[in-house]
């Protein structure tokens, strides 16, 4: 894929995870929607906790239904709460910023549905009403997380408050810790030749001067395309705003008319043509064939015996892995001696199960702390083709959580309850000062605030 990254936003309630169960609902029975709770100026409505709820019980079923009514409708009061106290305060969320988070939602739907067409009888909603539903519960969580963030900013704990909290802990509660891996990598990426990246040019011309001719983008996209996400959708890639793709991609769509088919286009993925579907806003919605110059067979044989060479004389003790790495990887963590970082949690231990998905082709469960593996054919992140070797550094067994071992993982949970904790502190007096009122039907839910007065 072309897109750079998206940050996922930590939702404290399963409001845009409920949007689709919520269309699912609607299929299912008639609600009548009608106000429960208002906060300030801000509403809650039947169908924003019966969504929620819907969500919830396709993970746990109808048990306690009730409280777990009562759980949502609380958290969504409490968000509400904090949109209001920014509201007051005059905290800042720029629609900019939203619609870049509600194209990371929508694109999230567009691949799961493949058109407009089959997302609208899926869900029920446009793509127009699916976008206004999104921007709308985006700026409110956008606006509630500024103000959580100046409600715990300061928020620190000393390592006696770890400890505190980690010994009260229940013997019987505490998890267990699932093995993990420290590994160094190596990795040789062979450079592509003038002469492929020339037939590559060439290739995707003609193609171009096909669409030009008539033939269907679309059609050529999902036959030729070497982007495997968008390929299957006739290339085209969901609205995308300013700052979403690389630098030369993008510069490249914004510049083009609806129908218009770029120029060719080079990014670190390769070369591309790009035609623009539609323009919305400061957003364009296109499609693109990617192709991308292949190395050879012999350079990549070549980067092969260079791995395994260096394999056997690490294990024959003539050379560390650290310097290895150092000399001859083209991968960033050569600075660090290989010593590669889990991605998903920005440590440097991996689960089997992350490794499995990571470093396919390593049979990490058979080796030992301090085997080296051999070169085993990787894709790098831009499509590449390469070689990779990978050390194992630590093996951490499988253990009941302790602070010696996890200290991190245990910071970051007393941590996240020292601010949940001054969170509710702030919310119990706010909520003194503001308008509040709960529909009869949720007036008797076991709150941990005061919400009904």
């Amino acid at each position: 894929m072309i897109i750079k990254k998206h940050i996922v936003l930590p939702f404290l309630v399963a409001l845009l995870a409920a949007m689709v169960p919520q269309t699912m609902q609607a299929q299912e029975e008639t609600v009548i929607d009608e106000v429960v709770a208002v906060v300030g100026k801000n509403i809650v409505k039947l169908s924003d906790v019966e969504s929620a709820f819907a969500q919830v019980r396709l993970r746990k079923g109808n048990e306690d239904a009730k409280q777990n009514r009562c759980q949502i409708l609380e958290s969504m009061l409490l968000t509400k709460l904090m949109v209001h106290k920014g509201e007051i305060d005059s905290v800042e969320v720029g629609d900019d910023e939203v619609e870049q988070q509600v194209d990371y939602y929508l694109k999230n739907h567009m691949r799961q549905y493949g058109t407009k067409e089959a997302m609208h009888k899926a869900t029920g909603y446009t793509y127009d009403e699916m976008h206004d539903l999104y921007f709308d519960l985006l700026k409110d969580r956008l606006l509630s997380q500024r103000v959580e963030y100046n409600i715990t900013e300061n928020v620190k704990l000393t390592p006696f408050e770890v400890r505190k909290y980690f010994n009260n802990i229940p013997a019987d509660s505490l998890p267990t810790v699932p093995e993990k891996y420290e590994i160094a990598e190596i990795e040789v990426r062979p450079v592509v030749s003038e002469a492929e990246r020339d037939r590559v040019r060439l290739e995707l011309s003609k193609m171009r001067e096909r669409v030009l001719n008539g033939e269907r983008f679309e059609m050529l996209a999902t036959l030729y395309s070497e982007d495997p996400g968008s390929a299957k959708k006739g290339g085209e890639l969901g609205f995308f705003g300013r700052g979403d793709m690389m630098a030369d991609f993008e510069a490249a769509a914004f510049a083009l008319k609806p129908g218009e088919v770029s120029p060719i286009v080079e990014t670190p993925y390769g070369f591309h043509i790009i035609q623009l579907i539609e323009r919305r806003g400061n957003t364009v919605n296109a499609r693109h064939i990617l192709l991308i110059p292949k190395v050879s067979h012999e350079d990549l044989l070549r980067a092969r015996m260079l791995l395994d060479s260096i394999s056997m004389e690490v294990k024959a003790g003539r050379l560390s892995f650290e310097d290895a790495a150092r000399k001859f990887s083209d991968n960033p963590t050569k600075t660090l001696g290989g010593l590669a970082t889990n991605p998903y949690t920005g440590s440097n231990r991996f689960s089997k199960e992350e490794l499995a998905e990571l470093y396919p082709g390593i049979g990490f469960t058979a080796m030992k702390e301090g085997d080296v593996s051999i070169a085993t054919a990787m894709k790098t992140d831009d499509f590449k083709d390469a070689y990779r070797i990978v050390k194992v550094l630590h093996k951490y067994p499988s253990h009941t959580a302790n602070l010696n071992d996890d200290y991190d993982n245990i910071y970051a949970a007393a941590l996240q309850e020292a601010k949940n904790k001054k969170v509710l502190e702030w919310a119990a007096k706010a909520i003194k000062h503001t308008y509040i009122r709960i529909g009869d039907d949720y007036k008797d839910c076991n709150f941990k605030l005061p919400w009904v007065k």
